[in-house]
């Protein structure tokens, strides 16, 4: 595909569906110049409960279409193809490719004041043991407590992040992990939907265990990650940065997207992977 030449490369991010739109969300406001490519391939929806090999098929064809529009950087805006596919993502891309997985289990160990961890996640994410072995790789010595939270999802897609609904779900997944391990004192968001639900599980936690724990969100951490990987090589324009949306399946898109990116949106051009 032609690039136009007047127009600086983009970072590229791609996810499952449109949770990886909190990713971009925080690009936006770390990176506000850089233009941004985003690809949710919605038509299939969700990895998690897909096979590490057909998660690994699926996320290299999302990220071949993010490279055929020449981005300078790719970011793997999905927990559960982050935990299946890093390597060989990694493995097939010319520019660098930034996991979820790496740069949330780095920021854990660095605001956990006693290395006790807690981890939420997708079925998928939670099953690859992809957040322990992240952790254990940098502090053999932390302790991981991991949980899949599947309900999470669809109540961040219906916008019921800060109600009763919320509330209940979210006390019964951390009641559950607490009893894993009541010494966490922080707590990984492992799916790009959950910081949407922040605030809720910030609360419950603090709650059910009398005091407060660190919250950490791998969307942020993303972006923290993408500005230390251009180093010196942001682009540091005043004016905001382009944002070019695609997606497999555009339905009930014009309702979601503008909750996880949290801005309007104009809208996502339909392509076929």
């Amino acid at each position: 595909m032609g690039q136009d030449p007047t127009r600086r490369a983009a970072i590229g991010v791609f996810d499952s569906g449109v949770g990886g739109l909190t990713v971009v969300r925080a690009l936006r406001k770390v990176l506000p110049g850089e233009d941004i490519i985003y690809l949710g391939d919605t038509a299939r929806v969700p990895y998690g409960s897909k096979s590490p090999r057909t998660i690994e098929r699926y996320s290299i064809g999302c990220q071949q279409f993010l490279l055929d529009r020449g981005v300078k950087l790719v970011l793997i805006a999905c927990n559960t193809a982050s935990a299946a596919a890093l390597p060989a993502l990694v493995e097939r891309s010319p520019v660098p490719v930034i996991g979820a997985v790496d740069p949330g289990a780095t920021s854990a160990l660095a605001v956990s004041t006693g290395r006790h961890i807690g981890v939420i996640g997708t079925l998928g994410t939670v099953r690859s043991g992809a957040y322990a072995t992240a952790i254990r790789a940098r502090d053999p010595e932390a302790q991981l407590a991991a949980l899949a939270c599947p309900l999470l999802v669809p109540l961040a897609e219906e916008g019921w992040v800060d109600d009763e609904v919320a509330t209940i779900a979210v006390r019964r997944y951390l009641q559950q992990l607490f009893a894993l391990d009541r010494r966490i004192d922080t707590l990984v968001l492992g799916c790009t939907h959950y910081p949407l639900l922040r605030g809720v599980i910030a609360q419950v936690a603090q709650d059910l265990l009398g005091r407060e724990i660190a919250v950490v969100d791998s969307a942020s951490a993303m972006a923290d990650a993408a500005r230390e990987a251009l180093g010196s090589g942001p682009n540091r324009r005043s004016q905001a940065g382009r944002l070019d949306c695609f997606a497999t399946d555009t339905s009930r898109l014009d309702e979601l997207a503008p909750r996880f990116l949290g801005e309007p949106l104009t809208g996502f051009e339909l392509v076929d992977l």
